[in-house]
Formats: structure tokens, sequence, C-alpha cells
């Protein structure tokens, strides 16, 4: 099974997607996951792939974490903890994973010189009030008593590593930040906002929103985001830099809701739910969070091309 491409954190929602293309694209691929917030059941389709082969384990207690990289023609790397109520709870946990765990694949990629494209987040933005957020922006984090940027520190702790790793060891790295992907598989239970919406609205339960509902986000069907990252690994000149991947369509938080209720024509109600109330924890909330993405889109050609609406239906079609 050689060359083959690395996925860590494979059996997760984005990351399932990726290897399912990947398989389609005809690329051998290996799986690196240790489930605890994947699930086999997301690589379902395509389990007994002659190309795919799983190995259930963290990165840190992988006992051939050296081979594996080693023998690989390159490496995705979406091992993370995610979404803001697991961020929430266990910073910590958040904190060992997304900085430690990273650490020791960076090492054993720069050893073997294995093209690694890295995912961040656009949580490393911040509190940044700019209409349209540029790789280029400085980052405005908040203080570290607020568990959510002990999220945002440690993604940006990756890019930073990621980087000089890059100019010193000589890594062909790439970073991309991710904007709120939606889409199948999706699930809800650590916070994430489309699937929590579905799934109330298709048991006629209210709709949560929390604060106001008027801040502002930019969603991304995951093929599309999928798409973006294939492009950007198979592009050698965006080696060393940061790319914004996701929408540009900006909706409230509230809209969104009000929309979800309307395709599904659900009869649910809207519920402004303050965040004190929403997190046991304290937690800061961004009013927009739009990218910039012309830089991605002068390197790959890629824009996002499915509309809200289509996520919408897609992601609710998968939501039983």
């Amino acid at each position: 099974m050689k060359p083959y491409i690395l996925v860590t954190g494979g059996a997760g929602f984005i990351g399932s997607h990726l290897v399912e293309r990947l398989l389609a694209d005809n690329q051998a691929v290996v799986v690196l996951d240790d489930l605890s917030t994947g699930a086999l059941d997301n690589l379902r389709a395509v389990a007994a792939h002659p190309q795919l082969r799983i190995v259930t384990s963290r990165i840190s207690e992988c006992p051939d974490l050296a081979g594996l990289v080693s023998e690989a023609a390159s490496i995705y790397h979406l091992a993370a903890s995610v979404g803001v109520e697991l961020v929430l709870q266990s910073p910590l946990r958040t904190l060992e994973t997304n900085v430690g765990e990273t650490e020791l694949l960076l090492k054993a990629a720069a050893q073997a010189k294995v093209p690694m494209l890295l995912v961040s987040s656009s949580e490393v933005y911040g509190k940044s009030e700019k209409h349209e957020l540029s790789e280029e922006d400085d980052l405005l984090i908040g203080p570290p008593g607020n568990g959510r940027w002990a999220y945002a520190c440690s993604k940006l702790m990756n890019e930073f590593m990621g980087l000089a790793y890059a100019r010193e060891r000589a890594l062909p790295v790439i970073i991309a930040r991710l904007f709120n992907t939606v889409g199948p598989r999706q699930t809800g239970k650590y916070g994430m906002v489309l699937p929590r919406f579905i799934s109330a609205a298709r048991r006629g339960e209210p709709l949560r929103v929390f604060g106001d509902g008027l801040q502002t986000r930019c969603f991304c069907y995951v093929p599309d985001t999928v798409g973006a990252l294939v492009r950007l690994q198979g592009c050698p000149g965006a080696r060393g830099q940061v790319f914004n991947v996701g929408g540009d369509f900006e909706v409230t938080i509230l809209d969104l809701a009000k929309s979800v209720v309307q395709i599904m024509g659900s009869k649910s109600a809207i519920e402004l739910v303050p965040y004190h109330l929403a997190y046991a924890a304290p937690c800061d909330d961004m009013r927009r969070r739009k990218p910039a993405l012309d830089k991605l889109a002068r390197a790959t050609g890629f824009r996002p091309a499915t509309p809200l609406r289509e996520m919408i239906l897609r992601t609710a079609a998968s939501i039983g």
C-alpha cells in the first residue's frame, strides 16, 4: 500500500469526507484516528475499500508513527479537539491534543520531509471586528480565563510551529484556516450550530439561538471545503503559507435559524438564550467571521459553489 496519503482525524466529520474524495481520486489512504470525537461509522461507505487502512490510535500512542509518516506521500492533519462545548468543558484536553499531538507529527514529518497540510481554524482571528478577515491580519485573542481562547491559541500555536518547521527544517507545510464547514455527518453533539438547529426543527422543539442572534457567520459545504484542501495540497507554490478556506456569504445566526425552520416546514419557535445560560463556563462570541478568499482563489482557482439553502437541505437529509 505505497505510496499512500496519511489523514489524521480521518474518521471525523471533515476527515471522512476527505478520505472518500481521496479514494475516489484513486489514492491509497491511511487514517490515523483515536475515535475520541470521530467514528468508524463515518467511514462506513468506504470501510471495505482495498486502498484504505485504518489505524485506531492517538498520534502520541501510535507505535509506528515514524514509519507511517516516512512512507506517506503526503499528510493531511485534521486530528483535533473540536466544538465550542467540548473546548469549554475540557480546555486542558484541548491544549494537550491540539498542541502536543501536532508537535509530534510535525517532528516526524520534518525528519522524513513529507508534505503536510495542517488544518487550522478561523478561531485564531479571535475578537477581530474587521468586515473581512485576511491571512495577513493581526489576531486579537481574549483573556486566558475564558476557555474558548485556549482553543484559538492551540490552533495558533500549531500555525507558529508549522511555519517554524517550514523555515528551519525545510518541512513542506501548508496551513488552512477553516471557516464553519457544514454538511452530512456533522453532529450537534459538541455545539455545532446547523445540525443542532436541524435536529430541533425536526422534533418541533425551539431552536436555541445564543446571544441576540445578530452575530454573522459564513458557511461552506463540506465537499467544497475538501475540494479546496485537495487543491492546496497539490499546489507547491502554497507551501509555507496560510490560506483561509470557507464560504463568503454572510448570514446572521438568527436568520440561519429562520431559514432552517422555513426550509424544513417546521413549527418550531426560535428562542434567544443568553450566553451565561447557554454555557457553564464564560464564553465570548465574535460578532462576525467572514473570510477573504482572494489568496486561495489565486493559488488554486477555488471558489465556494454551494448555496446556503442547499447546505441546509443536504445536511437535513442526512440527519435522522
